[in-house]
């Protein structure tokens, strides 16, 4: 507080309190000094903390660090600047709480999707594998044709009646006769210009040429006999069915598979049965058939009978490849199908029922036994070809095979060329 020379003060001189200072009533004396209050900045360490009463937001002492214990920095203790009190504190420890981070959950529940996916997928390969019956060794097939394009297969179904108990047999019209015959040859040829599925009649006529006993070991010489086709395999079995196909059509066999009545009714039961569209009905006691024109589901038992009837047909076996090649490209589509390859359910029971009963050769792997069914599946859909081995007229009631149209089939088998040979 100044004084003035008179001995007043600024409490009593002041503006506002009958001093001289501006505002007042009271003149100033002449020649008095005019003592004007300047008041000096002081640092911010030197200021109080409160000022008048008040807080005084420049005060530093020094010991402030920027943090009231167990606070954000700020005035008061508060918060510091950005707070969004939300309602959300965090755990109860004080720590935030940390954003979930979704790209790195969606990351590891893929690769563990993925992990589960291969360790199945080589689980199931195994698995199938371990239960293929490889059984037929074609190194025993003598004087064998070269080896051309693609790959060549010799589809057999036989009459086994091999696991069949006596109620099996009556369901499915098999009759109970001793060992197996064939009832169904097929060659199929996988190529890079189609595939192409070819009936051989089980009364095709053909001579037995020199071939070694897949048993005994030993050569039997040619004597120029002939037979129906089937009749090979009842005397010397696959090796000498194989040597007989390949003699009298010059083409190379690359892989053997052979299923029995059993087996094939179960693949076909395994999958719910499989849909055909018969253009007519028919009737045979025979074989047990009994269908009607139209769509229809048919069961292992009625698919069994349908590949079977021959006795029902002016075409007799003739048609009944027809037939055949018909059901087993729906089969194989049905197989093949999404309900069953993503079913477990289905696609288990389907591989266990068809790997069982399945006879193949010993170099038969899993991508081959693939790639059969799937190109069995083109020559029915469209983008493959289907058709009966060329035939000219008949001896003592056998199919005689046109012997110009099947040199020509075969040369476009082995240069892996479009057929363009005809059946008809």
């Amino acid at each position: 507080m100044n004084e003035w020379p008179d001995g007043r003060s600024d409490r009593q001189g002041g503006a506002g309190n009958g001093g001289y200072g501006r505002g007042s009533g009271s003149a100033r004396p002449e020649g008095a000094r005019v003592m004007r209050h300047v008041q000096r900045p002081v640092p911010p360490q030197q200021q109080p903390a409160y000022d008048g009463g008040g807080y005084n937001p420049s005060y530093d002492d020094g010991y402030n660090t920027g943090q009231v214990y167990g606070q954000p920095s700020g005035r008061g203790g508060g918060r510091g600047p950005g707070f969004d009190d939300g309602g959300d504190y965090g755990p109860p420890t004080g720590r935030p709480v940390r954003p979930r981070n979704w790209g790195k959950r969606i990351k590891w529940t893929v690769l563990t999707v993925i992990f589960v996916v291969v360790v199945a997928s080589i689980g199931t390969y195994f698995w199938a594998d371990s239960k293929l019956h490889r059984d037929v060794d074609l190194s025993k097939v003598i004087d064998r044709p070269e080896a051309g394009d693609g790959t060549n297969y010799l589809i057999v179904g036989t009459d086994s009646r091999e696991g069949m108990s006596a109620e099996d047999k009556k369901k499915l019209h098999t009759g109970s006769a001793e060992g197996k015959r064939t009832d169904t040859m097929m060659i199929l040829h996988v190529g890079s210009n189609g595939d192409t599925l070819v009936s051989l009649p089980r009364d095709s006529n053909v001579e037995i040429p020199s071939y070694k006993g897949a048993e005994s070991g030993k050569t039997y010489p040619a004597t120029g006999r002939q037979t129906k086709l089937n009749a090979t395999y009842a005397e010397d079995g696959p090796t000498l069915l194989v040597r007989t196909v390949e003699s009298n059509t010059g083409l190379h066999i690359d892989h053997y598979a052979e299923i029995g009545f059993g087996g094939f009714a179960s693949i076909v039961d395994a999958v719910g049965g499989v849909e055909m569209n018969l253009k007519e009905g028919f009737k045979d006691k025979w074989s047990g058939a009994d269908f009607q024109k139209g769509k229809q589901t048919l069961d292992g038992q009625q698919a069994l009978a349908f590949v079977r009837t021959r006795h029902a047909f002016a075409q007799s076996d003739l048609q009944r490849t027809k037939n055949q090649q018909q059901f087993l490209g729906a089969l194989a589509h049905k197989v093949s199908s999404p309900s069953t390859i993503l079913n477990p359910f289905t696609l288990y029971p389907t591989m266990g029922a068809g790997l069982d009963s399945l006879t193949v050769d010993k170099d038969m792997s899993l991508w081959d036994l693939g790639k059969m069914f799937m190109a069995m599946k083109s020559t029915n859909s469209g983008d493959g070809k289907s058709m009966n081995m060329p035939t000219s007229g008949s001896v003592g009631g056998n199919l005689l095979w046109d012997k110009a149209k099947v040199k020509q089939l075969v040369d476009q088998f082995n240069n892996d060329e479009k057929v363009t040979v005809s059946s008809d």
